[in-house]
């Protein structure tokens, strides 16, 4: 099967969120699709996968609502849907930052390809921020780039006010990234507000760099929030500088924690994660839930949200 696996996100007051998400459900039941949609008061965010069949049907339903007018539609290829179901629900925050923020004040675009150059001409003034979560750098990013160690966006709000206290706002050049754009929309208000003056932000983050440019500056591959979890930013992107929490073996690939009241994300070599039973540490192997690893070639799909019955079938090791 032909499938589009597509991201995008609408900045955008809406006064009547609950009839978008109606409209937009009924319309997304109609056809091959799976993924997760959040619409609130302050726009869409959206990772959904289409069967290429569809994908046409589904464009052409957002060109007739004017709300999707400025939404930058990411598409990647692939055989299969990377999504367990579909969801179409409210948000109250489609980005979870627990901080209001003047979206008109936010940093300057810069577009893959002057990202490229700014990468290329940086020096001591210039900072490079990867607005994700640890997790997520760890496995990839830009070359040179700061990799705050939060586990949720929202701690990134200390790390600016730190990062403000120490830095001199006036001559630094800030340049921010993450997955899609969202986040740096966000974020980028918010430094500003804390007295950064040269705020700019990838448009259309890692995915739109990775599908105009290539992997030039970049570490390592690309974290993202379906059943894939890594990928290639680009047809040239092979790097592996991530390592097994284990042995310490160069590994890519995540694993969630088989202990179903930790369901941690770690990353392990294949026999690592055998040997652990699936598990991220010698506690969790020994928890009264332990769920049966997937040892499939290939990459592991992550555990799905288990049924009332099926957690209470699962039993002491």
């Amino acid at each position: 099967m032909e499938i589009a696996v597509i991201a995008y996100y609408v900045i955008k007051e809406i006064d009547d969120p609950m009839q978008k998400i109606k409209t937009h459900k009924k319309f997304l039941e109609s056809i091959d699709c799976k993924g997760r949609i959040y619409i609130g008061n302050e726009g869409v965010n959206a990772q959904i996968s289409v069967a290429k069949k569809d994908l046409d049907k589904y464009l052409d339903f957002l060109k007739e609502d004017p709300l999707y007018e400025s939404a930058d539609i990411k598409i990647h290829e692939d055989t299969e849907h990377r999504f367990a179901k579909l969801i179409v629900k409210f948000r109250e925050q489609i980005v979870a930052l627990d901080e209001k923020v003047d979206f008109e004040n936010r940093g300057d675009y810069i577009t893959p390809e002057e990202w490229e150059k700014k990468l290329d001409e940086k020096d001591e003034n210039t900072i490079i921020i990867d607005v994700r979560n640890n997790y997520e750098s760890e496995v990839g990013h830009f070359d040179g780039a700061l990799k705050p160690d939060k586990k949720t966006f929202r701690e990134f709000i200390e790390y600016a006010d730190n990062l403000a206290k120490m830095a001199d706002k006036e001559k630094k050049t800030v340049l921010m990234y993450c997955t899609g754009g969202i986040r740096c929309e966000f974020y980028s208000p918010l430094m500003k507000e804390r007295g950064f003056k040269n705020v700019h932000q990838l448009k259309g983050g890692v995915i739109a760099y990775g599908l105009q440019r290539g992997s030039k500056h970049w570490k390592g591959k690309l974290f993202v929030f379906d059943d894939r979890l890594v990928v290639p930013i680009s047809k040239d992107n092979n790097e592996v500088i991530s390592k097994c929490k284990f042995c310490g073996e160069l590994s890519d690939i995540f694993y969630n924690c088989a202990n179903m009241d930790c369901n941690d994300l770690f990353l392990s070599c294949k026999k690592c994660a055998e040997d652990m039973k699936g598990c991220c540490s010698e506690g969790c192997i020994k928890a009264p839930r332990v769920r049966e690893m997937d040892k499939a070639e290939g990459r592991p799909t992550p555990f799905r949200k288990l049924s009332f019955e099926e957690k209470q079938s699962l039993s002491v090791n």
